[in-house]
C-alpha cells in the first residue's frame, strides 16, 4: 500500500519524501509504479518487459487526486518503462518518471527500474563533523565530470568517452586534495539529455545520469571524497526544465508542472519554468533536495537561476514572484531542520535583500549566495589597460560597503570560461607576461578577500582554450614553464589560505577585515588586514599597474616585525624575484590612520602577503643583572 501520510503532504506541499511514493520501488517479487497525472484519461506501464505494449498494464487510480499506481510482478533491475498517458483530448504520449531512481543513456530517454537499497555508507566521522563552513575554510573546485579527463574526446563523427564515477576516484580526488581545495562542486548530477545544456536543462531530478554509470557508483565516488576530507556540493536547477517530449512538459496533456499562464510559462533559455506556486510542485522540488541530501549525502545545494524565482523571469522590473519566495523560505526551513549542515547556496545576481538571512529573521534561510557584482567589479578592472585604471579604483573597493550585508561566495565559474567570453587568464590585459603576472595578483587578491571561493576547474592551470564540455582540459601545457609555475603558484596560494585561519575564519565578521591603503588610485595600490578570533594578522599588499616600487610605505595594525610568506613576483612562479627577503620591523610614525608604517617592494602586477609576528619581549636589566650572578654563582 501507498503511505497515505506521504500523500497528504504531498498535496499540502510540505512533502520532502514524495520519492518514497512516487516512482517505481522494486521488492522481492517486483517493482510497484505510481505515477502523478492528474489529468489523464488513463496511465499505462510499458517497457521492454512488456514489448511496449501496456494493454495488459493499465494503472489503477488511488484516489481523486490524480494518483495512479500498478504492482508487476517479475521485473528486474535495468528493466526500462515510461508511462503511456491518455491526455484529455484523446492523444497518447510516452513519459520518462518523474520520480525515476535510473535512467537510460542517451540518446534513450526511457527510466530504468533500479533499486537503492543495501548501500553501506562509510562516512560517518565526516558527516558527524561536518558545517555550514561559517568559521572554516571553504575552497571550491568547481568541475564537469566528464570534461575534467576524458578517455576519448568527441569529434564531428562520434561520441566521445568518458571516466565513470569510480574510476574519477583516483582521478580528480587526489589531485584536489593535492591542489588544497575542501570541497568539489559538480555541475548537474540530475539526467538530462542535452550534453551542451551540461544538466542544467533537466529531466530526472531524482535520476544520478546514466553518463558517468550507475547512482552506487556516484555513492562510492562521494563516500571516497569524504574518506579524504572533500566535501560535494551539486548544481540544482529549481527554475527551469526542458521542453523535451519524454519529460515534464505538459505531462499528461495538462499543466502539471509549469505555469498554466502563457505569458509565466517560458524561459529566455527555451525552458519552462517550473510553477512553484503549486502545492504538488513544491514537493517534488523540495524531496529532490532531500533525496540528494539523504540518498547521496551530498553537503551542499546550489541552486541555479534563482534571480528567476526571485522575480518572475529574472527581470526586476516584472516584480517579486511571491509564491516562489514563499516556495524558497519553506524549502531552506525543512531541509535545515532535517539536515542544519547541508549548505544551501544561492546562485543569484540580484540585489535581493536578505537571501542569507534566517528565515525567521525575514530572509530567504539560504547560507550562502554567489557574489556576482565582486565578480564582475574585478573582472572589468583587470580587463582595462593599466593607464585607465585609477579612474575605476572603486571597482575594487566597493565589494567591501556591502559585504557584510549577506554571506558571500565569491565566484570564478564555468559561466565565466564559456561562449567568447575568454579564460580567466586571457581576460587580464596585456601580452603574454603580463597576463600571468595580472592572473597571480588577481588570484591573491581573491583569496585574501572576506569570503569563501569558488573556482572553474581549468583556472589553476592557466588556459588560454575556453572550456568546451566536449574536450578535455588541456593538461599538457603543464609541460611549459609559465603554466606549471602557475599552477604551482595555485597549489601554494589554496596552502596559504588553508594554514591561516585569520583567511577564513572570521570572513563574516567586521572585525576581520580591516583597509589600510584604500584610496591609492594614482599608483593602483590597495592593501588591507585580515585577522582570525586569536588576533593573528595578515597584511595584503597589491599593485595593479606596471610600475614597481622600491620602498612603498604601508600603514599596519600592530607594533612588530612582518615577514613576507607569499609573492606573485618569486621566480618559482616564473617572475622576477623582486622580493621582501627579510621580515620587515614596523616603524613608529603616523601613516594614514596607523601609528605604525613598513616599507615594501612591490614588483609591477603583484600581490604581497605578510605575516605578523609579534615584537619579542625585553628583559630588563635587572634581570639580566640577576641571571648573570646565578651564573656566575655556579
Amino acid at each position: 500500500m501507498l503511505d497515505n501520510f506521504l500523500i497528504k503532504l504531498f498535496f499540502e506541499g510540505k512533502c520532502l519524501e514524495a520519492y518514497k511514493v512516487f516512482g517505481a520501488h522494486p521488492d522481492k517479487k517486483g517493482v510497484r509504479f505510481t505515477v502523478y497525472a492528474p489529468h489523464a484519461r488513463s496511465v499505462q506501464v510499458v517497457g521492454n518487459f512488456n514489448d511496449w505494449d501496456g494493454t495488459q498494464h493499465y494503472m489503477e487510480r488511488y484516489n481523486d487526486g490524480g494518483v495512479w499506481t500498478l504492482y508487476i510482478e517479475g521485473l528486474k533491475q535495468y528493466d526500462l518503462y515510461k508511462y503511456r498517458i491518455e491526455t484529455p483530448s484523446g492523444a497518447i504520449v510516452d513519459r520518462a518518471d518523474p520520480y525515476a531512481f535510473f535512467s537510460e543513456i542517451r540518446p534513450g530517454t526511457a527510466s530504468k527500474v533500479y533499486n537503492l537499497d543495501g548501500y553501506r555508507w562509510h562516512d560517518s566521522r565526516w558527516m558527524k563533523s561536518r558545517s555550514n563552513n561559517y568559521d572554516r575554510n571553504m575552497n571550491i573546485y568547481e568541475a564537469n565530470l566528464g570534461s575534467w579527463k576524458m578517455k576519448k574526446e568527441f569529434t564531428d563523427t562520434s561520441d566521445g568517452e568518458f571516466y565513470s564515477y569510480e574510476e574519477m576516484i583516483d582521478e580528480i580526488i587526489p589531485y584536489v586534495k593535492k591542489m588544497g581545495y575542501t570541497h568539489i562542486e559538480v555541475m548537474p548530477l540530475n539526467e538530462f539529455p542535452f550534453d551542451g545544456s551540461w544538466g542544467y536543462q533537466a529531466t530526472g531530478y531524482f535520476s544520478a545520469t546514466s553518463r558517468y554509470g550507475h547512482p552506487k557508483q556516484l555513492k562510492d565516488f562521494i563516500n571516497a571524497c569524504h574518506k579524504e576530507g572533500i566535501g560535494v556540493i551539486m548544481d540544482f536547477v529549481p527554475a527551469h526544465f526542458v521542453k523535451d517530449g519524454h519529460g515534464l512538459y505538459q505531462f499528461d496533456g495538462g499543466w502539471v508542472y509549469e505555469y498554466a499562464d502563457v505569458n509565466n510559462r517560458y524561459s529566455e533559455w527555451d525552458s519552462v519554468y517550473f510553477d512553484v506556486t503549486k502545492d504538488t510542485v513544491r514537493s517534488f522540488l523540495k524531496s529532490a533536495v532531500h533525496f540528494w541530501a539523504e540518498e547521496f549525502h551530498i553537503d551542499g545545494i546550489r541552486f541555479d537561476a534563482v534571480s528567476n524565482l526571485i522575480y518572475w523571469k529574472g527581470n526586476k522590473d516584472f516584480g517579486t514572484n511571491n509564491g516562489a519566495l514563499e516556495f524558497l523560505k519553506t524549502m531552506n526551513e525543512q531541509i535545515h531542520e532535517r539536515y542544519p549542515a547541508l549548505m544551501t547556496i544561492a546562485e543569484d545576481s540580484t540585489d535581493f535583500p536578505y537571501v542569507t538571512k534566517p528565515v525567521k529573521d525575514g530572509g530567504l534561510g539560504f547560507d550562502y549566495k554567489w557574489d556576482m557584482g565582486w565578480m564582475n567589479d574585478t573582472l572589468k578592472y583587470f580587463k582595462e589597460d593599466p593607464v585607465y585604471r585609477q579612474y575605476d579604483h572603486n571597482l575594487l573597493t566597493f565589494s567591501m560597503m556591502y559585504f557584510y550585508s549577506e554571506r558571500f561566495i565569491l565566484p570564478f565559474s564555468h559561466d565565466e570560461v564559456v561562449h567568447g567570453k575568454a579564460t580567466i587568464l586571457n581576460k587580464m590585459w596585456g601580452l603574454d607576461g603580463d597576463k600571468f603576472a595580472q592572473a597571480k595578483a588577481l588570484y591573491t587578491y581573491m583569496m585574501t578577500h572576506p569570503g569563501k571561493k569558488l573556482n572553474f576547474m581549468g583556472n589553476e592551470l592557466g588556459e588560454y582554450k575556453e572550456w568546451d564540455e566536449r574536450k578535455a582540459l588541456a593538461w599538457n601545457i603543464l609541460e611549459y614553464p609559465q603554466h606549471d609555475s602557475f599552477h604551482h603558484f595555485m597549489q601554494d596560494l589554496n596552502k596559504m589560505v588553508e594554514e591561516h585561519p585569520a583567511l577564513y575564519s572570521m570572513d563574516y565578521d567586521p572585525k576581520g577585515f580591516k583597509w589600510l591603503v584604500v584610496d591609492d588610485h594614482n599608483q593602483s595600490v590597495f592593501s588591507y588586514a585580515r585577522f582570525d578570533k586569536k588576533g593573528n594578522c595578515l597584511v595584503i599588499v597589491a599593485n595593479f599597474i606596471g610600475n614597481s616600487h622600491d620602498n612603498y610605505a604601508v600603514p599596519v595594525p600592530f607594533a612588530g616585525s612582518y615577514k613576507e610568506i607569499l609573492n606573485t613576483d618569486k621566480d618559482s612562479y616564473n617572475g622576477s624575484n623582486y622580493t621582501n627577503t627579510r621580515a620587515l620591523r614596523s616603524k613608529k610614525g603616523t601613516c594614514l590612520n596607523e601609528a605604525q608604517s613598513i616599507h615594501v617592494k612591490l614588483a609591477p602586477f603583484s600581490a604581497v602577503v605578510f605575516e605578523y609576528h609579534k615584537p619579542a619581549k625585553k628583559v630588563s636589566s635587572s634581570k639580566k643583572t640577576k641571571k648573570s650572578v646565578v651564573k656566575e654563582g655556579k
